[in-house]
């Protein structure tokens, strides 16, 4: 689905939801707790970018909605909905991907979020590392820097608790220009580390980044939202895991890398900033 159909979906149930209430501009504002120029913006339509996730929240618990309704992914208005299977294999494209992250963020928000990530963690990269690596697959590079802006707006937010656990070895091989990043200057990567090192030092103790040796251990890139679901990345898709069994699984792994971690998390700003950017 289009990104602008999306937004339409999105701006045709807020009206729906306006009508329903009965309720003004102003008090319907009020009541999910934004400022009446901001719905009055989300009712225009003038921009695709979808609210914060405190504010969906707010919305579909105010006025008794499901998110995946709200965020046009079903015509099933109801809380529950209908039973999810046990796997689902979920398509990772430019435009729906975002969506899906904001509703997986926003139904876990108030429980860990555990993260191994791919490459440099998303929330933590600079503009030109995002243009360098989505020219590298072809992909749109305003959508990847939309979706970095609400995974480091969503860790700002009182409350978050992720954990993040990669191989040190990705950071060594970034900092020394080696692998896939052979052909970024070594002014990117020096600002690079720079920005993570003052993020994760500004972002601690609610976003905790831990290293571990990638030749002791290995994990393929996933992430589990809470008690809810693990999504298990698998280069343009999720392999998306529901049942209570396999997210625990998924979080007794995660925790194992974690124990073996040779940089711990308020260690890891220190380690950054010490690399030797070649």
């Amino acid at each position: 689905m289009d990104k602008r159909d999306l937004s339409r979906l999105f701006q045709e149930r807020i009206k729906s939801l306006l009508v329903r209430s009965g309720e003004n501009q102003s008090a319907f504002a009020a009541s999910v707790g934004i400022d009446r120029s901001a719905l009055s913006q989300l009712l225009s339509g003038q921009s695709t970018r979808l609210p914060r996730v405190e504010t969906l929240l707010n919305i579909a618990e105010r006025h008794a909605v499901s998110l995946d309704w709200l965020l046009g992914l079903s015509q099933d208005e109801g809380i529950t909905g209908e039973l999810r299977p046990s796997m689902e294999i979920e398509e990772g494209s430019d435009n729906f991907e975002r969506t899906l992250l904001v509703k997986w963020h926003a139904e876990a928000t108030g429980s860990k979020i555990r993260y191994v990530p791919a490459r440099i963690p998303d929330l933590l990269r600079t503009q030109a590392v995002v243009a360098y690596e989505t020219s590298m697959v072809h992909r749109d590079p305003a959508t990847q820097l939309s979706e970095t802006a609400f995974r480091l707006d969503y860790n700002r937010q009182p409350g978050t608790d992720m954990e993040v656990c990669m191989p040190f070895q990705t950071l060594s091989d970034f900092a020394a220009g080696c692998s896939i990043w052979s052909d970024l200057s070594r002014k990117v990567r020096l600002e690079q580390l720079n920005h993570m090192a003052e993020l994760i030092d500004e972002l601690y103790p609610s976003f905790r980044l831990y290293l571990f040796d990638g030749r002791e251990r290995f994990s393929v890139p996933y992430t589990v939202f809470g008690p809810y679901r693990a999504a298990i990345f698998v280069g343009e898709m999720y392999l998306v895991l529901y049942t209570t069994e396999a997210v625990l699984t998924m979080q007794r792994h995660f925790d194992g890398l974690i124990r073996v971690a040779k940089v711990n998390a308020h260690e890891v700003a220190g380690y950054i900033s010490s690399l030797k950017v070649g």
